[in-house]
């Protein structure tokens, strides 16, 4: 059987941790994270290689804005809606297999959009996008929760989210150009193709740490006096097969009527709210509100996403470093997230600045600050009952990715109502904002949720 989460409010399971030898302590966990790091970066740009075949593909495909701004949003109703029903299947069959079977329809559902002649195909194929990438972020916070330690949950949450942002940052370029030498069709190729051969090496080399032949027992050790969810050698025939959790559809409600959830969950949709301006309004608000030219666009809209990569990583770090010197976890973890979502309202000021210099960096400055606010993964990891980790991180990515539906609306029906990004970008703020205040006032006590029958 698995061994509970243990709270670390008190401290004990980080001396406790912290009397293993770190010089013989291996460091497969390491391993394992950067799994989920090249996982993440593939998964953001499946969800957002559309973007960049765009311009071609609607040409093409005789597609008008409408029908495309529908394409656009129809992933983001399929992911929200398969959140808890992921979640439950990652709870019933374990991390290895969700992952996988997520990681290679996503990638399929990718690869036939680059072979479609019609709307109707497309519209499908974006469908089960979004269906497949359901389980992904579930299982990712499941991973950390399985192989890291209280201590460095919030490192390995960083390591993994800043690969939404180096994917987006470093690899429109080249997809820009491989769209130039051999049409859109090819992106959805090889984004698709990749996909697809890391899904087979995620299934021949991720292991639970029992099972993992690089893992020492040291760092099982480690591992398990911090909380996780590692299983002793001892007993891995027993641990072999995953826990049923016994899942009821009233536990939901149960998990709601926790302030630790609810308030989370408000939290990372403010977050988020800010992450899906960037990925969708972003280049229209350079090119419309601010008359950039596209050569100068795709200069600067490079800069505030290496920002958030930048944040993504302080946050983390930032976090696991309070937690270390004996800061409490409701601080250590909740301090980043609040001055993350307090920084990201600056975005506000670009209404009333000229230069777009100080604009790309009030932007720069807004998405760093989103980035160090991404850590609500590691929360979690911190609150989610055991056996219940899979449909509490569906829940809250239900909610967080929410915003991936009502922002995008909101910012387009501001700027068509009013010819203007002035109150979307407020609008981006003042989300921001009542982000951090649901930390401060709702969140509460970061410390495991127990459901009493």
């Amino acid at each position: 059987m698995s061994q509970p989460i243990q709270s670390t409010s008190s401290g004990t399971p980080h001396q406790k941790g912290a009397t293993v030898n770190p010089a013989r302590r291996s460091k497969a966990r390491y391993q394992i994270l950067g799994l989920l790091a090249v996982g993440t970066m593939i998964n953001y740009l499946d969800r957002t290689v559309l973007g960049i075949a765009a311009p071609q593909l609607t040409k093409e495909l005789g597609i008008n804005a409408a029908m495309m701004g529908l394409l656009f949003s129809v992933f983001s109703w399929s992911y929200v809606a398969a959140q808890i029903p992921g979640g439950l299947f990652l709870d019933r069959f374990g991390s290895k297999l969700t992952y996988f079977l997520s990681m290679t329809l996503w990638s399929l559902c990718t690869l036939a959009q680059g072979l479609v002649h019609g709307i109707g195909a497309l519209f499908a194929f974006r469908l089960g996008l979004g269906v497949s990438e359901a389980p992904c972020f579930p299982t990712n916070s499941r991973v950390v929760a399985t192989w890291f330690p209280q201590s460095e949950r919030a490192m390995a949450t960083g390591t993994y989210t800043v690969g939404e942002y180096i994917g987006l940052a470093f690899f429109s370029p080249f997809l820009f150009m491989l769209m130039g030498a051999f049409g859109w069709r090819s992106l959805f190729y090889v984004v698709g193709g990749v996909g697809i051969v890391f899904g087979l090496v995620w299934w021949m080399f991720y292991r639970e740490p029992h099972e993992h032949p690089s893992a020492n027992q040291e760092e099982l050790d480690y591992i398990e006096a911090g909380g996780g969810l590692t299983h002793s050698r001892k007993s891995a025939d027993v641990a072999a097969a995953p826990a049923k959790s016994g899942f009821e559809w009233r536990t939901i409600g149960r998990l709601l009527k926790h302030r630790q959830l609810t308030g989370i969950c408000l939290g990372q949709f403010a977050g988020n709210s800010t992450l899906v301006f960037f990925l969708t309004w972003f280049p229209t608000y350079l090119a419309t509100e601010r008359h950039m030219a596209w050569l100068k666009i795709g200069f600067f809209a490079i800069m505030p996403f290496i920002a958030a990569s930048i944040g993504v990583m302080f946050g983390g770090v930032f976090s696991d470093w309070l937690l270390r010197r004996g800061i409490s976890p409701n601080v250590a973890r909740k301090l980043p997230i609040i001055a993350g979502l307090l920084l990201a309202s600056t975005i506000i000021l670009a209404n009333y600045v000229e230069s777009n210099v100080v604009v790309i960096a009030i932007l720069s400055v807004a998405f760093f600050a989103q980035g160090m606010a991404a850590l609500g993964w590691t929360l979690v990891s911190d609150i989610a009952p055991e056996g219940l980790l899979g449909v509490t991180g569906g829940i809250f990515n239900f909610a967080a990715n929410l915003a991936g539906i009502i922002t995008p609306l909101v910012v387009g029906f501001i700027v068509a109502a009013t010819g203007s990004f002035v109150g979307a970008l407020v609008f981006i703020g003042a989300v921001a904002l009542i982000g951090a205040l649901s930390y401060i006032f709702i969140v509460g006590d970061i410390k495991r949720i127990v459901l009493v029958d």
